[in-house]
C-alpha cells in the first residue's frame, strides 16, 4: 500500500506516543507538520497509548508543550478502555485498583466505584506509586479468585537509559505469587481497545489507521482489529529486527514526517 492509498482509505489516524510522535521530551522531526497536514486534509487525529500511569489531560499538556496538539485532537489510553470495559461488564461493581492518584480519579470520573476493602473485581493499571502493602493486598484478593483485569501487557516502559518495569512485569510477579493471569487485558494489541475506539470515535475499522513504532503492540493491534497499519522506524523497531515478529504493516516509513 502506498502513502496515497493509505491517506485515501482512512479518516481516523491513531498515533502511538513515545517513539512515534516524540522521543522522551523531544518531538520527532517533522511530526508537527505531518499532523497539521492530516488535519487540513480533514483527517481525525487521536493519540492512543497503552501507558496508564497518566491521564489524557496530562498527555494533552505534554503534546501542547511539544507543539503536537490540534484543537480537535483526543487522547485515549488503556485506562479509558478499561473503565469502559468495567462499566459494560461489571456495572455498579466495586473495584480494587492499583493506579496513580490521577488515574484513580479518572476511573472515578468515568463512574467506576473504588473499594480496596471489599471489592468485586481487581484492576491493575500502571501504578508508578506502587508499594509492597498495595501489592500484598492485591495479591490476597487475586488468590481468593476475584476477577482480574489489566489495562495493558507491556513489559517495560521506554525511558532514557534502562527501561522501567511496566504492567507486564507486574503481571509476571502476580503470576508467580498467586498463580493468576488476568482474565482480560484491555489495551493494545487486544480487542477491547479496538472495540472501544470504534465505539468512541464512530469510525469503522477499515477507515482507521494505527500508526506506531512497535510491531507486537501497535501493528498487531491494528491488524487484529481490522485497521490499516503504518509502522514508523523512529522508535523501537528497525528494519533489521522486523523479521523477529510475524506482524506485517500495510506501510513502513522512516517516521511520521514522511506521511
Amino acid at each position: 500500500m502506498t502513502r496515497q492509498e493509505l491517506l485515501a482509505a482512512c479518516d481516523l489516524f491513531l498515533f502511538d506516543l513515545d517513539g512515534t510522535v516524540y522521543l522522551g521530551d523531544a518531538p520527532i522531526a517533522g511530526a508537527a507538520e505531518a499532523l497539521a497536514r492530516l488535519r487540513r486534509a480533514g483527517k481525525r487525529v487521536v493519540f492512543l497509548t497503552n501507558n496508564s500511569s497518566r491521564t489524557p489531560a496530562e498527555y494533552e499538556k505534554k503534546l501542547r508543550r511539544l507543539g503536537l496538539w490540534g484543537d480537535d485532537d483526543r487522547v485515549y489510553t488503556s485506562a479509558d478502555a478499561t473503565a469502559e470495559y468495567l462499566n459494560a461488564h461489571f456495572p455498579g461493581r466495586r473495584a480494587c485498583l492499583l493506579a496513580t492518584q490521577a488515574v484513580a480519579a479518572q476511573f472515578c470520573a468515568a463512574g467506576v466505584t473504588l473499594d480496596e476493602d471489599a471489592p468485586d473485581v481487581c484492576v491493575l493499571a500502571y501504578d508508578t506509586t506502587l508499594t509492597f502493602e498495595k501489592m500484598r493486598r492485591f495479591n490476597e484478593l487475586l488468590a481468593v479468585g476475584k476477577p482480574f483485569i489489566a489495562t495493558h501487557p507491556d513489559d517495560v516502559c521506554p525511558t532514557a537509559g534502562v527501561p522501567m518495569p511496566d504492567v507486564g512485569s507486574f503481571l509476571a510477579l502476580f503470576e508467580r505469587s498467586c498463580g493468576r493471569r488476568p482474565d482480560v487485558i484491555c489495551g493494545k494489541p487486544y480487542a477491547v481497545m479496538g472495540e472501544c475506539v470504534a465505539r468512541t470515535f464512530g469510525v469503522p475499522a477499515a477507515a482507521t489507521c494505527m500508526v506506531g513504532d512497535r510491531l507486537h503492540t501497535d501493528i498487531r493491534f491494528g491488524n487484529a482489529n481490522g485497521m490499516r497499519t503504518l509502522l514508523v522506524l523512529s522508535g523501537e523497531t528497525t528494519r533489521e529486527n522486523m523479521a523477529k515478529y510475524p506482524d506485517t504493516p500495510d506501510l513502513v516509513l522512516e517516521s511520521v514526517a514522511a506521511l
